[in-house]
């Protein structure tokens, strides 16, 4: 069963591979506008980023500005985003295969 979740996992993220990188790229390159209205460093802003957008937000970056606060708003968008689709395609890939071995049986 998991090499099959597995196959329909890749399968699945082969598809939204396009709107998934697209995403990625989103979220690094707000972290990095960010990072340069803050003065942060190129890791700092996107490590900024992906804290942000996978929700986890340990504070220890902070924006200041009104403009950087908005984009950490689009970020943290962004991530829930990725977050969906992931989870749906493994929801996906799960029922697939659960599918599949219903029938067998």
């Amino acid at each position: 069963m998991r090499h099959a979740f597995v196959r329909g996992l890749l399968a699945g993220l082969r598809v939204v591979w396009p709107v998934l990188s697209g995403l990625l790229v989103a979220i690094v390159a707000l972290g990095v506008v960010v990072g340069l209205i803050e003065g942060w460093s190129l890791q700092e802003s996107i490590y900024f980023a992906f804290v942000s957008g996978l929700t986890i937000g340990y504070g220890d970056l902070a924006p200041k500005t009104l403009l950087s606060r908005a984009l950490a708003i689009v970020i943290g968008f962004s991530g829930v985003l990725v977050t969906a689709l992931v989870a749906a395609v493994a929801v996906k890939a799960l029922g697939t295969e659960s599918g599949a071995e219903d029938e067998r049986e």
